[in-house]
């Protein structure tokens, strides 16, 4: 992978795994290894990751070609007794998963692509431990309308702001986006409490991509912006995503 290409994936992830190392250290300190669970997890950027820091992982994905590629990532990383999987869709979760037994559980980009977001939430809530953690990624389509707009794409930007699933036209690849209040909104049907929430790529989708190819300084320099940003409740609704943090509702 080129530097230009580890920088734009460390632009796109580094707020979601500071997110999730906050979680972690502040409600579920002194455990050494968690059980994982990746919904949706594809290749293994979370899933191999937390296995080399040491938790089991399962990850469950519908696509062969994508678990594959888990398992020679995982076996390259060494990891492979700490990383297994399953094929099916995410939808298909509950029953395959015991009840509550995973201690933090990913739903990164998962809830634009299937039926009935709410019921794949009760479905992640039920395979918790009672002070388990959700870590759940969703688009925004507010940031999607400015990015397109900034790149010249003005016709996209419009469709997109009038779109009630925040697409940007026919050609889009996701069935849907949520804005921060949609996205929130999700939560408490499905037995879950978000208790921190992030924006992700607040600004890295407009920033012209010479910026990152051509200064290093000014990636880091982007990143402590994002990292700022990211935390800023102001700044969520243009985010280009949107990082949500989850735990089960008291009682349920």
């Amino acid at each position: 992978m080129t530097d230009v290409a580890n920088a734009r994936r460390r632009l796109r992830t580094a707020v979601v795994w500071d997110g999730l190392q906050a979680a972690l250290d502040g409600r579920l300190r002194g455990r050494e290894a968690l059980d994982v669970l990746d919904v949706g997890g594809g290749t293994g950027a979370f899933a191999v990751p937390l296995a080399q820091a040491g938790h089991l992982v399962t990850v469950l994905d519908p696509n062969p070609d994508a678990l594959a590629a888990l398992e020679r990532r995982a076996a390259e990383a060494g990891v492979s007794e700490r990383v297994r999987w399953m094929q099916a869709d995410a939808a298909d979760l509950t029953g395959m998963v015991a009840s509550g037994s995973c201690d933090l559980v990913l739903c990164h980009g998962v809830l634009e692509h299937v039926d009935d977001p709410t019921a794949v939430l009760a479905a992640v809530a039920g395979a918790l431990r009672a002070d388990g953690v959700v870590s759940v990624l969703v688009a925004n389509p507010n940031g999607l309308v400015l990015a397109r707009a900034v790149a010249g794409h003005l016709d996209q930007a419009r469709h997109a702001l009038g779109d009630p699933a925040g697409r940007w036209g026919e050609r889009d690849p996701l069935p849907r986006r949520f804005t921060p209040q949609q996205a929130s909104a999700l939560f408490p049907p499905a037995g879950l409490t978000v208790f921190a929430t992030h924006g992700v790529r607040v600004c890295a989708d407009l920033v012209p991509g010479a910026l990152v190819e051509g200064e290093p300084e000014a990636v880091e320099a982007l990143l402590a912006l994002e990292t700022m940003l990211a935390e800023h409740p102001d700044f969520h609704a243009v985010a280009g995503q949107l990082h949500l943090l989850a735990a089960r509702l008291p009682g349920s």
